[in-house]
């Protein structure tokens, strides 16, 4: 049987990650601390077997896999199927906002209803048939081979409950780090496997050049 093994990675922080705000497929860019982040990534998987690179077509993720691209001499693919889930008409609003103005709303959203979705939005089935289908079909094409991704927040988090076999509706208990490494498996028989999930290590540790006062806040 032919494994093929998944490095995926969450996009490094940006400006609206620090403010709450919801992005979606607003394109925003990496900020100064996502960049730091996008770098020690690419320092921590030097040493691991990467035979081709994937990258959502947004900023934040495709700057990110960048940073690996750029020490392996390999090209970012950018996949539109990657992209983080659209929230319509709540993008480029906060949390705090939309709790306010439609309590209603939120508590849709905030309970996983599967086919709610946001004015002009993606509801959660359809996040999860495009994003199963997107990383079946880049596994697809390296059999016995390692691809690394960079995504989005939803887009993992909807990964993690492929790989872990975890309902749509179920809370979310396991971390989603901006610049988190995820390690998976995949076969054309079995679908997803998790290996392990969320390793933060490389973000943790003391580097002369990190901006320490805003790494906490990763």
């Amino acid at each position: 049987m032919h494994v093929t093994r998944i490095l995926a990675i969450r996009h490094g922080e940006t400006a609206w990650n620090r403010d709450a705000r919801i992005q979606g497929q607003i394109d925003i860019p990496l900020n100064d601390t996502g960049h730091w982040q996008a770098e020690r990534t690419a320092a921590a998987l030097a040493d691991e077997p990467i035979d081709a690179l994937y990258s959502s077509d947004l900023s934040r993720a495709r700057q990110t896999a960048e940073a690996l691209a750029r020490q392996r001499g390999l090209a970012v693919q950018t996949h539109p199927g990657l992209r983080e889930r659209h929230f319509g008409a709540f993008q480029g609003r906060t949390w705090a906002e939309l709790e306010q103005e439609h309590p209603d709303v939120v508590h849709a959203w905030k309970t996983r209803v599967p086919d709610f979705a946001p004015p002009g939005g993606e509801s959660l089935l359809a996040l999860r048939a495009r994003v199963e289908a997107t990383f079946a079909e880049l596994a697809a094409r390296h059999p016995g081979q390692a691809i690394a991704v960079v995504a989005h927040g939803g887009v993992l988090d909807i990964l993690y409950r492929a790989a872990a076999r975890v309902d749509l509706q179920a809370p979310r208990a396991w971390a989603m780090g901006n610049a988190a490494i995820h390690r998976l498996l995949w076969t054309a028989d079995s679908g997803f496997a998790l290996l392990s999930w969320g390793d933060t290590r490389h973000l943790e540790e003391a580097d002369e050049a990190g901006p320490r006062d805003e790494q906490a806040a990763a």
